[in-house]
Formats: C-alpha cells, sequence, structure tokens
C-alpha cells in the first residue's frame, strides 16, 4: 500500500555516499544508483527537493592543505555542494528526469540563483530541485542548509540518506552490539547527543515540527520502501 502522507519530501544525502569506497571525489555508479532511486519515487508524483554534502570534496582537499581559516573553508565546502549537485543533475536528465540545480552562491553558468517562490513552482511542476551552496553564509553546516530549505518548501519530511541503515546508541561499526531506533524524539536526539544532524538543524525541526528520517541510501529500495512500504525502514524522529 502506498504511504500518501509524504506529498513533498527533502532528501539530504551526505557527499562521502558519493564517493562510494573511494577516500574522497565522485564514483559516478553510485551517483547513477542514486538517480535511479530517486528516479523511482518521482515516477509516483513525489515531489523532491534534494541537499547535498561536500565531505566527498572538501575533506579531500582539507586533509592535504592544513591550516584554511573557516570562513575560507566554508565557502570551499559550498563550492564542493555545486559540483556534487550538478554531477547529480547530470545523471538525473540522463535518466529523463527534470532537474534544476538552484544554488545560494551565484554561479549562473551552472545554476539558477535561489529563491523559494521558484523553487516552489519548479516542483509543483514535477521538476526535481537541488539545493546547492548551502545556506550561502559560513558557520552553517548542509545539514542546516537541508532543515531550511525543506521548512521553506513546506516538505512533509526530511530523509537523510547516510551508509547506516538508521540512528544507533552508539556507533555500530566500533560496537557489535549497538542498538537501533526505531523512532526518536527530538528531545531524545539532543539530550543523548545522538550525531543526526547538527543541533541547529535539528532544533529547526523540532520548532517547525518537521520529521526526520534516517537510512542507508546505499540500500538499492530503501527510498522506495520507506515511501511505500508497510515495513520499517530507518529511523524516524518526529
Amino acid at each position: 500500500m502506498k504511504n500518501l502522507h509524504y506529498k513533498r519530501v527533502l532528501i539530504k544525502l551526505s557527499g562521502e555516499v558519493l564517493s562510494g569506497k573511494k577516500e574522497f571525489g565522485i564514483d559516478y555508479s553510485v551517483v547513477s544508483s542514486l538517480a535511479n532511486q530517486i528516479k523511482d519515487i518521482h515516477k509516483e508524483k513525489i515531489e523532491i527537493g534534494i541537499v547535498i554534502g561536500a565531505g566527498n570534496i572538501f575533506r579531500g582537499i582539507s586533509s592535504k592543505n592544513k591550516g584554511i581559516d573557516r570562513v575560507s573553508g566554508d565557502y570551499i565546502g559550498m563550492m564542493g555542494t555545486i559540483m556534487n549537485s550538478v554531477a547529480l543533475q547530470n545523471e538525473l536528465e540522463k535518466i529523463d528526469c527534470d532537474t534544476r540545480v538552484m544554488s545560494a552562491l551565484s554561479i549562473r553558468q551552472l545554476a539558477e540563483p535561489y529563491i523559494r517562490r521558484r523553487a516552489t513552482r519548479h516542483l509543483e511542476k514535477g521538476r526535481i530541485v537541488i539545493f546547492a551552496g548551502g545556506t550561502g553564509n559560513p558557520y552553517f553546516t548542509t545539514d542546516t542548509a537541508a532543515a531550511l530549505r525543506a521548512i521553506e518548501i513546506r516538505a512533509d519530511i526530511i530523509i537523510k540518506g547516510t551508509k547506516v541503515d538508521g540512528v544507533y546508541d552508539s556507533d555500530p561499526d566500533k560496537n557489535n552490539q549497538a542498538i537501533k531506533y526505531d523512532s526518536l524524539s527530538y528531545k531524545q536526539v539532543i539530550d543523548n547527543e545522538l550525531r543526526v544532524m547538527d543541533l541547529t538543524a535539528i532544533t529547526l525541526c523540532k520548532e517547525n515540527k518537521l520529521p526526520i528520517s534516517v537510512i542507508n541510501i546505499n540500500s538499492r529500495n530503501n527510498l522506495k520502501n520507506f515511501l511505500f512500504s508497510a515495513d520499517k525502514v530507518g529511523t524516524i524522529i518526529k
């Protein structure tokens, strides 16, 4: 049975997901797989916004160049999100998904400037919108950008796609006894300092009653199953 609760979603992808098994950079086989997952739900008339991090690019640079100040580093990260966004747009358009990249940083050769009303209109016309450039300001993460954009476009939920299948009480890679949560409250996330999203993003979601789902985006059908299956997928925070 199809889940009709979510007409418009904001998908938050970490940059590390795009690098696949590489230390950093873009693995285009992974980007292609992500594009096909997104197409699967787009065909079901779900309106889709996307925010992508830049950990696959900026961390690769910063590991080789120490001493970059925070503001400069954050702008490098913002530019990295534009690179990732254009890469995903390219793969989506290869499979006939009409896609727009909208950036908080001005880079008109590659992306439209972010304007909330225009973004909403693109979504209403069935276009996938990728929000690049973070918030356009240093000191804010792409988690915060995702929460902000989701609130602005009135998304029904943020779906955070990661390499793990939900939220655990400890790192499942280091502790094989780690317990996975099926659901959490915002307060539990904050009080237990669970690293779902940064504190600013969680607070924005809490204040605006915007639920967050955390799923393993590397599992081929997880995105579709979360939206349309009765099975429990990942962890829901609300």
